[in-house]
């Protein structure tokens, strides 16, 4: 209902990645991969989480789903250690190790470098033919047939810096996560308690908005998002100003916000 809501294309959906197998982190795969059925999925959708998430969702299949139209692939994820998740030519995801009461992990989300983009007219002006062009825009100067040497940085602009963003979901604080999220450009961190309440937070196995703020100040992130309130508060707003006096530029998140990463 909350992807119809806010307009995603279900077709679009190929990999769905699961943090830990606690209710409101699984439930609606229930139903998700019913509609899917009913709409006439026929690709492949990867299912990236926990080793029982496999067990859990092929159970709930037998009893009430019967055999689906299309095929489920299972990546399972070791969640004590940070591992790749998933890789394709422009992006790699990685697993990040959270401090939960059962195994969870969060998701780094990491650009891979870009190639330098070459001028066009450069192009033009010395009849760079095709092979050459690869080749430059991977860092090759360009030798003339005169033996002349044409620097890279003369034929081409340098690419855009890879962006990241890392998702940190149901977690107490953990500091062994600081070097791999380091500089991220933003990172989301839950934050279900105030600091008045860091006794509770700490039991519970989640962490205040003040421990979130902490956390992105450490990894010299860009911006910092916050959500998974605890309804017990009645004003979000708490969260954010809490969050604010140790770093700044922070947002108490809702559903359907949309954030984009220049």
């Amino acid at each position: 209902m909350q992807l119809r809501k806010y307009r995603v294309r279900l077709g679009k959906i190929n990999h769905i990645l699961i943090s830990h197998l606690h209710g409101d982190h699984t439930f609606g795969l229930f139903g998700l991969l019913s509609s899917f059925n009913l709409l006439g999925r026929e690709e492949t959708l990867h299912i990236h989480g926990p080793d029982m998430l496999e067990e859990m969702l092929l159970d709930h299949m037998r009893y009430y789903q019967g055999d689906l139209g299309y095929d489920l692939a299972f990546h399972h994820i070791q969640c004590r250690r940070s591992a790749l998740v998933y890789e394709d030519k422009n992006l790699e995801i990685w697993s990040l190790p959270m401090i939960h009461r059962i195994p969870t992990c969060g998701f780094l989300f990491r650009e891979k470098p870009r190639e330098r983009n070459i001028l066009k007219e450069k192009i033009a002006h010395y009849g760079i033919p095709i092979k050459q062009i690869v080749e430059i825009k991977k860092g090759a100067d360009l030798v003339l047939p005169d033996g002349n040497v044409i620097p890279n940085e003369e034929l081409t602009l340098p690419p855009a810096k890879p962006r990241a963003y890392a998702y940190c979901s149901d977690t107490r604080p953990n500091p062994d996560i600081v070097p791999l999220i380091r500089e991220v450009d933003m990172l989301y961190h839950e934050s279900t308690f105030l600091e008045e309440d860091a006794k509770l937070a700490h039991e519970t196995f989640h962490s205040t908005a003040r421990q979130a703020a902490e956390l992105a100040r450490s990894a010299g992130a860009g911006k910092l998002l916050i959500g998974h309130f605890s309804s017990r508060y009645k004003h979000i707003s708490d969260f954010e100003s809490e969050a604010k006096q140790v770093f700044p530029d922070t947002v108490a998140v809702n559903d359907g916000d949309v954030f984009e990463v220049d």
